[in-house]
């Protein structure tokens, strides 16, 4: 176990920076518990990927990076289980090499499987990536190890869980096996793809929509499971649909600024990089997921129920078009969609839920990101839930009111660390846990 003093943790836009006296780099479940048990007050990261401020602001930290080996499979059973400092990509490498997948993936691969889990990361068409956990042994309070399995009530507070109930060691997760997707991509009006949302789920087995606000239109892309052997003509559109991200990174150099280069700026995004029509196939992981994402963003992403989407979208897209106010949007909206489950802290607890992403291409001014408040304010008026992973203001009296279990999942987190040791200063204010005596000494 290496151990490193007084240093900096920066998170991978820069936007989050905390002084630290000890961080340890873990190798072992038993190092995990030594470590655990022997500090009063803790944190633990991964890739350092989210926008919320969950990973660090403690003075002892871990770095669950190095603890990130394969552990086992159990080839009949489909399930594979992992250290959970675990690469995403290197977990879906690992299931596609024995012909498996796991039928949910987010957009990106390059975050670990506990920040993952814990931030309740998803894909599109399907369910939460935690929902495919079955097993998973938690490191306690006290440094003890717990098993918990997907029959243990205990499982649906800790499938999205923000770190707060423990740290997680090992994780198995249900694989199924792998399919190829027939992917398909065009631009579509606002008029006609809105209110085609409900009959292309149940249509297509893939559907994610790239909204381009202040264009009025929406980047449709839908996914067919076919027989592998069946050939697709490929269509991956013109070779300087690559330079997206840059030309974005001029246009809205000084949007920040000028709110209303915005609009402008997304208007020739649009036409030059999202009005082709595409065409290829590959499996879900081949097919989906962007390799790769640039620390120049800063995020945020709310959820809502499914048959609330479209007036809730009517009305977003009313509010930021009003050139009164200062909520221009950058390039896209990433639109997605997940299917009820019965985790406390899930976005789609008991409801069919549409995602909406809010993304500010200047990570460094996301603090004067209008945008980031417009979207949260009308998205909480309709009962909305904000992304664990990425920016919201919302704290414990709103949550409570939009998360059933809210309370539920407070009690159990006070039984499980009565001593408040993984809470920094963000969750403590989360879930407005009371400030112990030590702590105020």
């Amino acid at each position: 176990m290496k151990q490193k003093n007084n240093g900096t943790w920066v998170s991978w836009n820069e936007n989050l920076k905390y002084n630290y006296t000890t961080k340890y780099d873990i190798t072992t479940e038993e190092e995990l518990q030594e470590v655990v048990a022997n500090n009063e007050k803790i944190r633990f990261f991964g890739s350092k990927q989210s926008s919320a401020d969950i990973a660090a602001g403690t003075d002892v930290l871990i770095d669950m990076t190095s603890y990130n080996k394969i552990v086992s499979y159990d080839y009949n059973a489909k399930t594979i289980t992992v250290q959970s400092g675990l690469i995403l990509s290197e977990l879906l490498e690992a299931v596609a090499s024995v012909g498996w997948c796991i039928p949910c993936l987010p957009d990106i691969n390059t975050i670990t499987i506990g920040g993952a889990l814990a931030t309740g990361t998803h894909g599109t068409s399907g369910k939460l990536l935690s929902e495919y956990m079955i097993e998973c042994k938690l490191v306690l309070a006290d440094g003890s190890v717990k098993t918990v399995t997907k029959d243990d009530e205990l499982m649906d507070a800790l499938r999205v869980s923000l770190g707060m109930l423990g740290v997680m060691s090992t994780i198995t997760f249900q694989c199924e096996p792998e399919y190829i997707l027939h992917v398909k991509e065009k631009p579509e009006n606002d008029k006609e793809w809105l209110p085609k949302i409900k009959s292309r789920l149940k249509e297509h087995d893939f559907l994610r929509i790239l909204w381009l606000p202040h264009t009025d239109t929406g980047y449709v892309i839908t996914g067919d499971k076919i027989d592998p052997n069946k050939e697709v003509v490929e269509n991956k559109g013109p070779g300087y649909l690559k330079h997206r991200r840059t030309v974005s990174k001029i246009l809205y150099k000084y949007s920040h600024k000028f709110p209303w280069i915005t609009s402008i700026a997304n208007k020739i995004i649009a036409k030059a990089f999202f009005n082709s029509e595409k065409e290829h196939k590959g499996s879900l992981y081949q097919a989906t997921v962007t390799k790769s994402r640039g620390s120049t963003l800063e995020l945020a992403e709310w959820t809502i129920a499914l048959d609330k989407f479209p007036q809730v979208f009517e009305e977003l897209k009313t509010e930021i078009n009003k050139w009164s106010n200062k909520s221009f949007i950058h390039i896209p909206m990433d639109v997605r969609f997940v299917y009820k489950d019965n985790s406390w802290l899930s976005y789609a607890y008991k409801q069919d839920t549409v995602t909406m992403g809010c993304v500010s291409r200047n990570a460094a001014t996301a603090d004067t990101y209008e945008a980031f408040k417009s979207v949260e304010k009308i998205f909480l008026k309709h009962g909305g839930r904000p992304h664990w992973g990425k920016r919201f203001a919302a704290k414990d009296a709103q949550l409570a009111k939009i998360y059933p279990k809210w309370e539920d999942f407070k009690e159990v987190r006070q039984k499980l660390d009565p001593t408040n040791k993984f809470l920094n200063p963000y969750l403590t204010k989360l879930v407005a846990a009371k400030k112990l005596v030590n702590e105020i000494a």
